[in-house]
């Protein structure tokens, strides 16, 4: 039986990653900025947002939901501001998946993250479910993506990452041809080559339990000193194995709180004094791929 997945991957043997300055493993911290482009009637949607918030389990309505609204306002108002100073105070590289629609609402915060020399990657047009969006519709909203990051950062986005996706979105992410990486994949602790869309593309998957959406899952952890040690734990059975990356996810809303911004301060600290850890932007691990790990049948 033929299925078009990879249930193989790397098996037994995979490549020797070569991080810089011989760390044993690649660790890279995502925040995403979705605030403002989630559903809700004012932006044209049938509903409001019921997802990844601190009220679990909430339903979505069609009218304003006030209490999501202001979960989400909490993220770019305040949570935002709180991982900037965490970062920037330490002087370490972040990845923000930013959605365009929500940058817009907010330039302090993109020009807070140009400063900062963060990469800024594009997490899509809006923060909506594809699932079962028409492939057009996706389409469109790539393309928008792209159109109001480079307005906004002044540079197209290089990564990519949907997040709620389609079976389109991978797709149509080969087809627009102008990410240097795909990060819509839990797929592995290595970046590899997907070659199902006709020409490779390079994925440098993501994770979603080294996250922190897991504090606001009734499966996930309930206090900071949980989610550290998660982080701590994964952290160094990786750095025990040798040659792994390491996504770590956050949201302004979610970790952002003060509680949590805690423990991620700690896990920094720890990975910071391990010195086995490059820590660094997600394209930055892309090109150190590109170039000791170029796809087999020549360049992407």
């Amino acid at each position: 039986m033929t299925l078009p997945r990879d249930l193989t991957g790397y098996g037994a043997n995979p490549p020797a990653a070569q991080w810089p300055g011989g760390a044993r493993v690649a660790v890279q911290f995502v925040i995403n900025y979705e605030e403002g482009a989630e559903n809700s009637v004012l932006n044209g949607d049938k509903g409001s947002e019921a997802f990844l918030s601190d009220m679990v389990g909430a339903g979505s309505h069609p009218a304003r939901a006030m209490a999501m609204e202001s979960l989400y306002e909490y993220g770019s108002r305040a949570g935002f501001w709180r991982l900037h100073r965490l970062f920037t105070a330490r002087d370490v590289p972040v990845t923000v998946f930013g959605v365009a629609a929500a940058m817009a609402m907010n330039p302090a915060s993109v020009e807070a993250m140009l400063k900062a020399d963060w990469e800024i990657a594009s997490h899509g047009y809006r923060w909506i479910d594809y699932q079962y969006l028409p492939e057009e519709v996706e389409r469109e909203h790539i393309a928008r993506a792209i159109e109001l990051h480079t307005r906004l950062t002044g540079a197209r986005p290089l990564g990519w990452y949907q997040g709620r996706t389609s079976p389109n979105t991978a797709r149509l992410v080969v087809e627009e041809g102008g990410f240097v990486y795909d990060a819509d994949s839990y797929a592995d602790d290595l970046p590899y080559w997907d070659v199902r869309h006709g020409k490779p593309q390079l994925i440098v998957p993501y994770s979603l339990d080294a996250n922190d959406m897991k504090m606001v899952a009734l499966n996930g952890f309930t206090e900071g000193d949980q989610f550290f040690r998660y982080l701590r734990d994964s952290f160094e059975q990786l750095r025990e194995e040798g040659g792994r990356m390491m996504s770590v996810g956050l949201h302004a809303r979610i970790a952002g709180k003060p509680g949590r911004a805690r423990a991620v301060a700690r896990f920094l600290d720890h990975v910071i004094e391990s010195g086995d850890a490059w820590i660094s932007r997600r394209i930055d691990i892309a090109r150190h791929w590109l170039e000791h790990h170029p796809h087999a049948g020549g360049a992407a």
